[in-house]
């Protein structure tokens, strides 16, 4: 958190200091502090900077021109974890047009897009869909990257994640550990990849009620985002929770109980009150005390 700070600081004092006429300049700015934002946890901030740097661009940049893809797929993702998936997807939309228009068929920029669509369509539980942008990616993915990238990892991932809520849970397992294979080979130990596919092995194990494999894979995430994120981040609240389901499945609600208010707290600071992750987290702990 203190080097967000301090970046966050000089950012502002040099969009203090640059002229009202240098907007290339003005619009760098704004998305760098939409950026730091966003990692803060800082939600409604990230918007703000990044609607800025929009307005900005819309201004000087031809309606089409690839920098305002970039703008509004920022913005989509920023709506896509408040959980505005409508929202997300038209900003993800309109970055896809823009790409099409600029880039070949094959651009792998155009993978990277196509696996935001199908994220938001797989949290709107689309789950034909959510594959079908997938598979889109990983076909650009796998005729112009090496078979130990990071990305192709990614795309892996996410494909798993959607037979795992299909309830395939030996096909999700599969495409998991496609997944973990290549980020371990190819990304330090505390990068946030690494978490996110602990994190989705722990949920196979989870529903399959291998609770300590679960926990041990959830320990592993939770220890990489301890080194890797700001204190306050929302994916904090996620693993709490995932933590917290475990030990309430074990009977252990006392230690349940702690991470859910740990996941409320986290919650709290960076989504708006009526979210449906706030209530579902409330409930939890109401269901937890009760047992105690």
């Amino acid at each position: 958190m203190g080097e967000l700070n301090k970046a966050e600081d000089i950012y502002k004092t040099l969009l203090s200091l640059t002229r009202d006429d240098d907007w290339k300049m003005l619009a760098h700015l704004n998305n760098q502090l939409g950026y730091i934002m966003k990692q803060k946890g800082d939600l409604s901030a990230a918007i703000a900077f990044y609607q800025k740097t929009l307005e900005i661009q819309q201004k000087y940049l031809a309606p089409k021109h690839i920098d305002l893809g970039i703008t509004y797929s920022n913005i989509g993702s920023v709506h896509d974890s408040l959980g505005d998936y409508t929202t997300a997807l038209t900003f993800y939309r309109k970055t896809l047009e823009i790409k099409l228009k600029s880039l070949s068929s094959n651009d792998i920029s155009l993978a990277t897009t196509y696996n935001n669509i199908g994220s938001v369509h797989d949290s709107m539980q689309d789950y034909a869909t959510a594959l079908h942008f997938y598979e889109k990616a990983l076909e650009i993915q796998e005729k112009s990257l090496s078979l130990n990238h990071p990305s192709l990892a990614t795309t892996f991932s996410n494909i798993g994640k959607v037979h795992r809520e299909m309830e395939d849970y030996s096909t999700a397992l599969s495409f998991y550990h496609k997944a973990c294979e290549i980020f371990e080979r190819s990304l330090p130990a505390n990068h946030p990849s690494r978490a996110i596919i602990y994190n989705n092995i722990g949920l196979v194990h989870d529903f399959l009620e291998n609770y300590s494999k679960a926990l041990t894979y959830y320990q592993k995430t939770l220890e990489i985002k301890e080194k890797s994120l700001s204190p306050n981040h929302l994916s904090f609240a996620t693993t709490y929770n995932n933590i917290a389901f475990v030990h309430k499945s074990m009977g252990h609600y006392g230690t349940a109980l702690s991470f859910y208010r740990k996941a409320l707290e986290i919650a709290q600071y960076s989504l708006p009150p009526t979210h449906q992750d706030i209530q579902d987290l409330k409930e939890q702990i109401c269901f937890v005390q009760k047992r105690l």
